[in-house]
Order: structure tokens, then sequence, then C-alpha cells
């Protein structure tokens, strides 16, 4: 019900840019410029934690990329899903040749904790992922997306956790639901979800799925974020 009057209250609500506040603009050609005007780029955090995949990001997190994110993911502003599926599907087209396979690029959203889908009203890596989705099919590539990743035990919260302390918080936390490994070997697959800091989810994700298909001789991810920290950026550089 919750996501329902947000998708409703958009539609007949004044609106303001998500990035900026700019009035009468869900999302201003500055701000969406800054979202997905650039080339997604390979990011890699700083330490780089054992078992992350090749990562790609359109772009950094810091002002109006981060006020959008943000919008979307805590304040309910669910119509940026779209601008931020634009973004998302950038990066994963920039993942798509380390994805071992051949067929459909799967789209795999790192899951957010149940406790906090409740308190938001919905998944937004699935969310974005499902847009990303729709943007690649739109512009001519084959594209889906897999919700076959669960947590199996609860987490602890990742505010205020080191690099090492998030790893270990997550370290076992996924798994993929039975019914969704035959899934994963139907494509190549890209790990893809909102922002990437420390990588510990993205692992974590890597691992889950890498046990699940192992049976079927693994092969190696791809990984796509919409943005990771300006840092991720320059360290890839040096």
């Amino acid at each position: 019900m919750r996501g329902w009057w947000r998708e409703i209250s958009g539609l007949v609500l004044p609106v303001a840019c998500g990035g900026c506040g700019r009035s009468r603009t869900a999302l201003c050609e500055e701000c969406a410029g800054a979202l997905h005007g650039a080339a997604a780029r390979r990011v890699r955090p700083d330490p780089e934690p054992v078992g992350l995949p090749v990562v790609h990001a359109a772009a950094g997190y810091e002002d109006a990329v981060r006020a959008v994110l943000l919008g979307h993911k805590e304040r309910g502003a669910l119509g940026l899903a779209g601008a931020l599926g634009r973004a998302l599907a950038g990066a994963v087209r920039a993942s798509a040749p380390y994805a071992a396979g051949t067929g459909p690029l799967l789209l795999v959203p790192v899951p957010s904790a149940r406790s906090a889908v409740r308190a938001r009203g919905h998944d937004p890596a699935r969310r974005i992922a499902l847009a990303a989705s729709a943007e690649l099919r739109r512009t001519g590539s084959q594209a889906r997306v897999l919700s076959v990743l669960r947590q199996r035990r609860a987490v602890a919260d990742q505010a205020g956790l080191s690099a090492r302390q998030r790893l270990a918080n997550l370290s076992g936390a996924l798994e993929a639901a039975a019914g969704g490994v035959r899934l994963l070997a139907g494509g190549r697959i890209v790990l893809v979800d909102d922002l990437m800091t420390t990588g510990a989810s993205l692992v974590e994700a890597a691992r889950a799925v890498g046990e699940a298909r192992e049976f079927m001789g693994g092969g190696e991810l791809g990984a796509a974020v919409v943005a990771a920290p300006v840092s991720a950026f320059r360290s890839f550089q040096k």
C-alpha cells in the first residue's frame, strides 16, 4: 500500500528535482547529466576485498547523484527509478564483457534486508534493476532481471562499520533461492546494486551466485552499480 501511494502521489503533487530541488521537474537536465552524462567506468574500493568481481559505475557518489539515490531509496521518490535505471544500464553494458557465457544479460540485484524493505516500502536495487533491464531491451540488448538472491540470516546495520567489519557482517548471509538456481545458467550474469562503498555486498552476492553455479561449471561475473565513491574511480586510475 505504501508503494502504491507513493506512485500516485508523485503524479498529482508538485514535484522538485531529485538532485537540486529545482521546481516543476522530477530531474533537471543538469542533474540528469551528472547521473548518466558520462560513460560508465571501472571502479574498485581501497582496500579492494578478495572476491570482488570487476565493477563498473555510472557516476561518482556526490552532490546531485547522492541526492537522487537517497531520494529514491530513503524518501520514496519512486519516479526517479527510470533515470537511475538508465544510468545502471550504461554500467551493465560496460560490465557485460566480463560476464562469462552467452545469451541474454541476467541482472541479479543485491537484495536489501527484509526489515529495510518493510521500512522503505520497496526494494531500491530491484526497482532500479527492472528499469535498467527495460532500458537495455529498448536499446536492443536482451536482458532480464533474476531476483534469485535472498538473505538466509539476519545482518547488522552496515552504517558505521569498517570495511573489514562489513565483510564479516555479510559473510554467508546470502543464498540463491532453490527455484532460481537453474535460471542462472541461461545467460551472462551481472550483479547489480544502487551503490558500492566497500564492496562487501557485491563480494557476498558473488559468493552466493558462484556457489549456486558450481555444478554448472562456474564462470566469471560482471558487476554494475549506479554510483561509487569518487575515490573508487581515482584508485583505479593509479
